[in-house]
């Protein structure tokens, strides 16, 4: 584990409904601030060139600015200063982890200042929800019931409750996505649902069903019956197409247990041709994680060993060209062995050009770029193991302050 333990604790208040209350992000400890310097540039700096300066801040340093003074309040609560942060590219993806799976609150991971904030989550009231991010927001899903469904901004802690979506009411496996158009802000939601039908143990119904936001409505995209395969809790949105993966049903010790549908979102795609677009993952995977980094879709899986394809030997990561797979790097065997205990199935989630990697049994983070294609432990959590089945999870998300459920 590289760098010592770096971490600055924030506190998000629970006054969902103002969009501007960054006075809300409070910081609690600073172990690098040792000292407080007064400096005034009111009298120096015009509010366009101070808007501009403000706007290369990290997150955390905006919402410190605006409780300097009523002037730097104005300016970061102002439409055009959450305009142009937007278009600053100095953002990382964060990373939410879970610190047990009976609490909302957890800790989120800033790469770009190497620390940790704690953040309590708005709607969602455990950690085992389904959960699924894009742009800004993340939404969540019950995982009960599977009716309650809420898009909110963990930064702002703006939030709004989805109708229940249509469909199955209990269904055995489903899985959340979410896309956001990064230009008009308009977002939308699938559900895939999976439920054995009675008495078929090799066949299992599937359904799609997308909310969109500027129609506030859910449409049924798709119902059919999936022969010797059914549907899982792992799906995402590239580029108009949802993906989801598919597990084989007809037991036994298969090379290949697992497969990738694309499903059009566009042009909905016919019952017959869902199977037919089924894409074979690239080697036997013990799971496999979905992701959307930068419009495409990335997969990061177990690499199970040839004889025992349930036990994991490795941990890959492949981006999906056309119907090809690419392998764009594996873990070290340093690496994999640095999480100590890990299960053949794990947490991964990322964004942009990040991909996070966590192991259900510790806090340990790990983080792969993909641009410099360098593997690098995340700064120690400040959260400890409290007893030795205690499990963590987490999901990745973008810090932004513009983007509204």
């Amino acid at each position: 584990m590289e760098g010592e333990t770096s971490w600055v604790s924030h506190c998000l208040d629970d006054n969902g409904g103002d969009n501007g209350n960054f006075n809300s992000f409070l910081e609690l400890s600073d172990e690098d601030n040792k000292e407080n310097t007064e400096v005034s540039l009111d009298l120096i700096l015009p509010d366009d060139l101070l808007e501009r300066i403000l706007t290369y801040l990290p997150v955390p340093g905006i919402f410190r600015a605006g409780s300097v003074c009523k002037r730097w309040n104005e300016i970061v609560n102002s439409r055009r200063f959450l305009w142009n942060f937007s278009r600053v590219l100095s953002q990382k993806p964060w990373y939410f982890m879970f610190t047990s799976s009976g609490e909302p609150f957890g800790y989120a991971y800033d790469p770009l200042l190497k620390k940790w904030y704690g953040i309590e989550l708005p709607c969602i009231e455990t950690s085992n929800w389904f959960i699924a991010s894009s742009c800004g927001l993340v939404s969540f899903m019950d995982n009960d019931s599977r009716s309650e469904l809420y898009i909110c901004n963990p930064i702002t802690k703006q939030s709004k409750k989805l109708q229940e979506p249509p469909g199955l009411k209990f269904s055995d496996y489903s899985a959340l996505a979410m896309s956001v158009n990064r230009m008009s802000n308009n977002y939308c939601v699938s559900v895939v649902k999976s439920k054995q039908v009675p008495g078929e143990y090799f066949q299992w119904d599937l359904s799609i069903h997308v909310y969109d936001s500027q129609t506030r409505i859910w449409v049924t995209h798709l119902t059919q019956v999936l022969p010797g395969w059914r549907g899982g809790d792992e799906s995402v949105i590239c580029d108009g197409v949802l993906y989801f993966l598919i597990y084989s049903t007809r037991g036994g010790a298969q090379e290949n247990r697992h497969g990738l549908i694309a499903y059009n979102l566009s042009n909905r795609s016919s019952q017959d041709e869902l199977l037919k677009s089924s894409i074979p993952v690239p080697c036997a995977l013990t799971c496999g994680r979905l992701m959307n980094l930068k419009e495409k879709l990335v997969l990061v899986g177990g690499i199970g060993k040839q004889d025992r394809p349930d036990i994991i030997k490795g941990i890959g990561i492949w981006i999906l060209n056309g119907k090809e797979w690419v392998e764009i790097a594996r873990m070290p065997h340093r690496h994999f062995q640095g999480f100590g205990e890990f299960d053949d199935v794990f947490a991964s989630s990322g964004t942009d050009d990040l991909v996070y990697i966590q192991s259900y049994g510790g806090p340990t983070l790990l983080v792969f770029d993909m641009n410099q294609k360098q593997w690098k432990w995340s700064q120690k959590c400040p959260v400890t193991k409290k007893f030795p089945l205690q499990l963590f999870t987490g999901f990745c998300f973008e810090p932004r302050l513009e983007t509204v459920p």
